[in-house]
Parts: structure tokens; C-alpha cells; sequence
């Protein structure tokens, strides 16, 4: 009887993101191609919408990175979530569309988000924003790039002044101790691509203090950390994806030198876990 043949060796991060990029082009080509023709519109729970392109690119992805990786499990907005995950070490983390109210109403801050986790952490990952053609990706050690080259946070240090991605109604609410500095606040649609644009220094911090979900995060959480910014909640903890409850109490995604300065400010909320 001859010997079973070795199993072969897992795919490396950088042929994981190789993967993902080209799927993630592959579903922005096909949510851009689905909206000019019109989309039909429902409404999930909690008044959140969700379109026919949002279930048409799970789809795609889905069956794009299932049949390249059927050992991987999966984890995605758009799909009921299976536990077997659980039982995975690797595990595709997606949102298809994330920012679906911009998409739907042809603004540009939306993207498509994937992911590989690895025993609770990511290991590569892609935010493509296919309307402003920016494809964000990183792989664990190697480093965050934007469009091929790589990116880095900005040096602010100072609160006053800087570009706050987040609510300035919640910055502008009477019960903080102490009154937020005069701050440039916008927001935009999708988390991912707040925390992208915090890695890539266009701005200085993104915070939220309401709970996201682990496929909003993955991604660009890989990419802010390699590109040298804070990702964490507001207590000043990491992030541990794939768990039975895919979700995180909150999210700062800042510069490395302002960090400190809003963790100073976030961490006496008490949020649940």
C-alpha cells in the first residue's frame, strides 16, 4: 500500500490577497454595471437598506473565493451565517457593498471589503472603492499600499484641527467632560473606507462608539495597522475576528501620535461587549 501524498502547504497572505483583489474588481465591475441598469431596493432590520447588487456580489464572491479556497470558511454580511466557521483556521470575512446608502444614491464612498482571517486575525485583505478607483491591501508584515504603493498615517499630534472622519453630533453632544476641540468632522458611508483613508494620512482619526461588525472591519483593520495606525476599539483593545458572535464593541482608527489623545477621551464610555 503505497503512502498517502503530504498535504500541500496553505497559501501564503500575498497569494490569499492576489486572490482577493482580483474578485473585489470583479464584484465593483459588476455592483457599477447593476445600479446603471436600476436597482431594487429592500430594507433589513433596523431601517438598513440592502440592494439586489449587495446580494449579486456576495454571490460573486462567494463563488470566487469558495471554489479557489473550499477549505476556507465564510463569514459575510450577505449570507446567513453558518457556524461552521468556527471549526475553520482560515475564514473568508466580507461585506459586499459596504456603504450601500452611497452606493444607491451614486456617491462615491463605498467599497467592496475581503478578508482572510486566520485564527482570529488577518492575514490579507483588500477595500476597493471602485467609483474613486483606489484598491487599498495589505498582507500581515508586508505593509499597507494604495494602488500599489505604499501608504502611511499622517504625523498629526494635535486633536485641534484634525480630520476627524466620524458624527459631529456626537462630538458636539453637551455630556463629554470635556468639550472636543474645533475639528474638521465628515463623515462618509462605509467603515472600511473611513479607516482607509486614516492609513493612508487623507485623514487623521475615524471613531465610532456603537458596535461593528467583524466584516466591516477586517479588512481595512489589516490595512490601518500595517500602514503604522492605531485600529482598536475605544478602550485601546485589538480586535479578534470569527468569533461565535461576529462583532466589536466599538471602533478608533487614528494616527499613531493622536491615539493616545482620544483614547484619553473615549475610555470612561462604557460600551457593551
Amino acid at each position: 500500500m503505497s503512502p498517502s501524498p503530504a498535504s500541500s502547504p496553505a497559501p501564503s497572505p500575498a497569494q490569499d490577497l492576489d486572490l482577493l483583489v482580483a474578485a473585489a474588481v470583479e464584484a465593483g465591475t459588476l455592483a457599477l454595471e447593476l445600479r446603471a441598469r436600476g436597482l431594487k431596493i429592500a430594507w433589513k432590520e433596523g431601517n438598513s437598506p440592502v440592494t439586489n447588487a449587495d446580494f449579486a456580489t456576495d454571490t460573486l464572491l462567494k463563488t470566487t473565493l469558495g471554489r479557489a479556497r473550499p477549505d476556507y470558511g465564510w463569514l459575510s454580511e450577505e449570507t446567513a451565517d453558518d457556524l461552521e466557521r468556527l471549526d475553520r483556521r482560515r475564514v473568508f470575512v466580507v461585506d459586499p457593498i459596504d456603504g450601500t446608502r452611497a452606493y444607491m444614491k451614486d456617491k462615491p464612498w463605498w467599497v467592496i471589503s475581503a478578508a482572510v482571517v486566520e485564527d482570529g486575525q488577518p492575514i490579507a485583505g483588500v477595500v476597493y472603492a471602485p467609483q474613486v478607483g483606489e484598491v487599498y491591501t495589505a498582507t500581515v508584515g508586508g505593509g499597507a499600499k494604495l494602488n500599489g504603493s505604499l501608504i502611511v498615517p499622517a504625523p498629526t499630534g494635535r486633536l485641534d484641527g484634525c480630520g476627524m472622519v466620524g458624527d459631529q453630533r456626537m462630538f458636539d453632544h453637551p455630556s463629554w467632560p470635556e468639550p472636543w476641540p474645533i475639528m474638521r468632522v465628515e463623515s462618509r458611508n462605509s467603515t472600511a473606507y473611513r479607516m482607509c483613508l486614516v492609513a493612508s494620512g487623507q485623514f487623521d482619526a475615524a471613531l465610532a462608539l456603537v458596535a461593528k461588525a467583524d466584516w466591516d472591519l477586517a479588512a481595512a483593520d489589516l490595512v490601518a495597522r500595517e500602514a503604522g495606525a492605531y485600529s482598536g476599539d475605544h478602550l485601546g483593545g485589538g480586535f479578534a475576528y470569527n468569533g461565535r458572535i461576529p462583532s466589536q464593541r466599538s471602533l478608533l482608527c487614528a494616527a499613531p501620535r493622536l491615539a493616545p489623545l482620544i483614547l484619553a477621551r473615549v475610555s470612561h464610555i462604557a460600551l457593551p461587549n
